[in-house]
């Protein structure tokens, strides 16, 4: 299975419009980019592999492999990127603002139901992470 962010970076945060298979899927809620920093900033680009995950604290909920320089990168639930985040990725049925959003949870579990439907077909799932802005994030 194969997941598509299309991020747009703002300085307060990044949104992004996550899509399976060119159906979009939810929206996104990340920390803004700061030169992958930990704890301060969204990851790089790129492509991820994802795996179901389960702990006590976030219950079940999926992790990324190998971001280069991070670890413990998750998608879990919050509504706030700046309060909940700490470069990590929330699935959000609205975008209420910028790096902000409504139904964490209930995104949460769409992404969950496809995320373990993919396994039972021994399926491997991989996020691929693309920019949507014009002009060079970066320089923000």
């Amino acid at each position: 299975m194969e997941l598509l962010l299309q991020r747009a970076y703002f300085k307060e945060g990044t949104n992004g419009t996550l899509f399976c298979s060119d159906k979009f899927l939810c929206h996104t809620i990340e920390l803004p980019w700061k030169n992958n920093k930990r704890t301060i900033s969204c990851i790089p680009e790129g492509a991820y592999q994802i795996e179901p995950r389960f702990s006590k604290r976030f219950k079940h909920h999926l992790i990324l492999k190998n971001v280069k320089g991070r670890s413990f990168i998750l998608f879990h639930p919050a509504n706030d990127a700046k309060r909940d985040l700490e470069g990590c990725i929330a699935p959000v049925t609205y975008l209420s603002g910028i790096g902000k959003g409504v139904y964490s949870r209930d995104a949460m579990q769409k992404l969950l139901s496809l995320s373990y439907q993919a396994k039972d077909r021994k399926e491997k799932i991989l996020l691929i992470i693309k920019s949507q802005n014009y002009e060079n994030y970066r320089t923000l």
